[in-house]
Formats: C-alpha cells, structure tokens, sequence
C-alpha cells in the first residue's frame, strides 16, 4: 500500500513540459489502452472515449486551441500559456460516449437522473489512473477543460462522431521542472472517522 500512496504523491500538475520523454511513446499508448479497459464504469456501460495525440497532431491541437480561444475571448488570451501544452511530447484527449450513456439509461430508468455524475466519476477516474501511470513513468502532465470552447473545431478536426462529448484535455511530455512541493494541511477538516 505505502507503494501506491508513493505513487499517488508523485502526480502532480507539471507545467514545464517538454517532449524529452523517459519512455517510448508505445508505452504511454500501453497506459492508455489498459486503463480504459481496467477503470470502472457503472452498469458496465463503456462510456469512456480517449485519443491520443503525438508529435505533428499534439502541435495542431493546440494551435488549433489558441486560435477558437482568441476567436471566444478576443486577443486578451495568453499565447505562452497555450505554448507551454504545446511543448510537451502529446495529449491525451478525455470524452464520454452520449450514445452509449443514453443505451443503458433506457435499460435502467429509474437511475436516470444519475447518469450524468456516474459517467463523469467514470471519466475522472480515468484521469487520475493515466495522470498516476505516467508519473509512475516520470512522465510529467496537466490537466486543462477548454471545453464546450472548442468541442466543435476537435470534432471537425478529428472527424469525431457528434455523440463523443468532450471532457478534458491532458499535455504530457518530459519534466522540465517539478512543481512546488504540496503545502501540508490538517487533513482531519476533510476526512472524518467514526467508529
């Protein structure tokens, strides 16, 4: 146990990124393929939607990225911010299948109304299981949600189906400078025992 929660530890959000990875990118697409197969979902219902992008990809995504966000907010959005994804070795796209969220809502009606926070639990653990592999790695990355944004311009641009809903979007790459160690807190306020 004391090894996952070493584990655990070492994912953080890095922002230095470069594309100096510790691993062959085959291993990360490994990660990803067996993460979404293993992490739960419930009913069983497969909801989870993942794609990889590398090398010429990556750097259009966010190119692609900054240009609907200056589109959205004007020329007030921070190009370097964008740059810092975009120096990274990939990202890792997360989304949910409406299609399939809706076939097992009619299987089971009377959950309907919890179907939406089922799937993002879903998709969240997935995050943090590919998030902590790659740290497990020495794989640095972040987590970004310029979502509804640019939900439309990764669909036109991947000739995604319109059912794939975008949820977030995770740059990776080699670590060119760790965070700031996590500052300690009395972690009693967040976590109650009974007994």
């Amino acid at each position: 146990m004391n090894n996952f929660i070493e584990i655990i530890k070492k994912r953080r959000s890095v922002y230095n990124l470069n594309r100096n990875l510790p691993v062959f990118q085959d291993k990360i697409v490994d990660l990803v393929r067996d993460s979404v197969h293993l992490v739960p979902d419930a009913f069983d219902m497969k909801s989870q939607r993942v794609m990889v992008l590398l090398g010429g990809q990556h750097e259009k995504f966010w190119d692609a990225v900054y240009d609907e966000l200056v589109k959205y907010t004007g020329e007030s959005f921070s190009r370097k911010r964008i740059d810092s994804f975009a120096a990274g070795a990939g990202t890792i796209l997360y989304f949910y299948d409406v299609a399939a969220v809706e076939e097992t809502r009619r299987a089971y009606p009377m959950y309907v109304e919890h179907f939406h926070d089922w799937v993002m639990q879903s998709n969240g653990m997935l995050q943090f299981t590919i998030w902590t592999g790659l740290a497990a790695m020495d794989v640095g990355a972040n987590l970004q949600h310029y979502n509804p944004v640019i939900d439309k311009m990764v669909r036109d641009m991947f000739d995604l189906p319109d059912v794939w809903t975008l949820v977030a979007q995770m740059p990776f790459g080699g670590i060119g400078r760790m965070p700031a160690p996590k500052i300690p807190e009395d972690i009693n306020i967040r976590v109650k025992i009974e007994k």
